[in-house]
């Protein structure tokens, strides 16, 4: 090599190396994994690869379905009778523990996998997209509904959509996706729901949540959304779970356990009452210094949540025995129809392994397992029980007001008040 050659690439290699394109840190960002890629900022278009992991789209001027779509299949299909707990028809639907297999349809497959953990006790997610704008900041979602509830949920910056759940049935929405800075608004519009139950889901915790409301009476009224709430425990719940549970009213966490109860709720800033149940059931009933001695402490905290203003979600471990002991009480006296709560009771079975198949329940039979079904041990016990007080010619609800006056020492004030603020 010559002198003049060997000085050519002393000169030359620098500036190859000063001249290279710089790749841009463009960072990963919440949700964004560091290969997705998700926006092109020249044409500010997110890939189909940045949706991947969100709910199906919704669209402004839809209506789409609230309740779990396997739920709302056994709610539309099967209607039971009054004092009949002979059968349930439950376990031949699909999402929940009946040992049979489905194709993706939920049609019954031989080759099809059996479903191990149920995600049916979870409501149907949707997802408002909208066009990306890498430079606009943190984003605030507004969603709105005919019942004059709102919620205002804080997106990363960088986001392009958000997801939204625990939707109540028959609603109207309005939304609306704004910048937190500059007010600028990257997506608007209404939506519509149906269903027939109102199920919640709370981040990380919380499953076999569902609304009481929603149900008919026989007098032809409705029992109001966003008061009272059944479910498991609350626990394992996280913060954004919390805020989620007070964004629908929960104000007040009744804790039926007597084993592995809170001493404080799971929610910061709500009340909290624990009585110490053992088990569910007509035992349950008759539990405490009398007849019905706890089933009065948990109707009075009740009622006196109600009064003030804060919805109650109350639960023991997994929202299936003591917690559907106390449902049918409180349904019950609200003039929905018996084989109408006996539905609401096996919705339990499409909630995951633990919840909805019980084991070592019964304290006289620890090897017990039986599934939460009308015509099994919790459900065929209680409601004759409260049948018995109606006499023969009551309604389901006359016994259970019977029951609460007679053996529970509830005032006839507190059941007045309570249907007063819980029906429309």
């Amino acid at each position: 090599m010559t002198i003049e050659r060997f000085l050519t690439l002393i000169l030359v290699v620098p500036l190859l190396f000063c001249c290279k394109p710089q790749v841009p840190d463009v960072g990963t960002g919440p949700d964004i994994g560091p290969t997705d890629n998700p926006v092109d900022p020249d044409h500010q278009e997110a890939t189909e690869d940045y949706y991947k992991n969100a709910a199906p789209e919704l669209k402004s001027g839809s209506t789409v379905l609230a309740t779990n779509r396997n739920v709302q299949k056994f709610l539309e299909e099967v209607t039971y009778p009054d004092k009949d707990w002979s059968y349930t028809k439950v376990l031949d639907y699909y999402g929940g523990f009946n040992g049979k297999t489905y194709d993706a349809d939920g049609n019954p497959d031989p080759n099809g996998e059996v479903l191990k953990e149920p995600v049916s006790d979870k409501p149907e997610s949707y997802s408002i997209r909208w066009k990306p704008d890498v430079d606009a900041g943190t984003l605030i979602l507004h969603l709105a509904d005919n019942r004059g509830w709102s919620q205002d949920v804080e997106v990363s910056a960088g986001k392009a959509y958000v997801d939204i759940t625990n939707l109540v049935p028959n609603s109207n929405y309005t939304y609306k996706v704004s910048a937190v800075g500059d007010g600028k608004v990257f997506a608007e519009g209404n939506f519509s729901t149906t269903g027939l139950l109102h199920q919640v889901f709370f981040a990380t915790a919380c499953r076999n949540g569902r609304d009481l409301g929603g149900w008919k009476t026989l007098d032809g009224k409705t029992v109001k959304y966003r008061k009272i709430y059944r479910g498991g425990r609350m626990e394992e719940i996280n913060k954004e779970g919390g805020q989620e549970a007070k964004d629908q009213g929960i104000g007040a966490e009744l804790d039926l356990r007597s084993t592995g109860r809170l001493t404080k709720p799971a929610v910061i800033g709500i009340d909290f009452y624990s009585p110490g149940i053992e088990i569910g059931g007509k035992y349950m009933l008759q539990q405490g210094n009398h007849d019905g001695n706890f089933t009065k402490q948990c109707f009075e905290f009740i009622v006196n949540s109600l009064r003030e203003n804060k919805g109650v979600y109350f639960h023991g471990s997994f929202g299936r025995d003591r917690t559907g002991t106390l449902c049918c009480l409180l349904l019950g006296l609200l003039g929905v129809r018996e084989g109408d709560i006996s539905k609401e009771y096996e919705v339990t079975y499409f909630a995951p392994l633990d919840y909805s198949v019980s084991s070592s329940e019964l304290l006289f039979n620890p090897k017990c397992i039986f599934k939460n079904t009308r015509n099994n041990w919790m459900y065929s016990e209680v409601a004759p029980f409260l049948w018995d007080f109606a006499g023969d010619v009551g309604t389901f609800a006359h016994g259970v007001e019977t029951f609460l006056i007679e053996k529970a020492g509830v005032s006839q004030k507190d059941i007045d008040d309570f249907r007063n603020m819980m029906l429309e």
